[in-house]
């Protein structure tokens, strides 16, 4: 059932972000980590988009792991998949 909610939320996109501007905005958050909500956020990107644009790159980042939102609604940058491929090395923190 979860597919079939996720696949009605994609029919009420009203525009589907372009690559750079994906790209635009994960540099924005890795450079500004912790200093902005999700508004401030939106209303400080160095180029100007719609929201609802905003909030499905915002969507695709929660959900893919590259971003996490703490208690007071800060945007981090948490997407480390050289961190991890460091530890997964380690023969003591290796899955069993």
């Amino acid at each position: 059932m979860p597919e079939l909610e996720y696949k009605h939320q994609l029919k009420n996109v009203l525009h589907y972000p372009q690559l750079d501007t994906v790209l635009m905005v994960e540099n924005f958050i890795r450079e500004h980590s912790g200093d902005f909500k999700k508004r401030p956020l939106w209303e400080h990107l160095p180029k100007k988009m719609m929201y609802q644009t905003f909030c499905v790159i915002f969507d695709y980042l929660l959900e893919s792991g590259k971003i996490g939102v703490d208690r007071q609604g800060k945007i981090a940058w948490i997407w480390d998949p050289e961190g991890v491929r460091k530890y997964l090395a380690q023969e003591h923190l290796a899955w069993k």
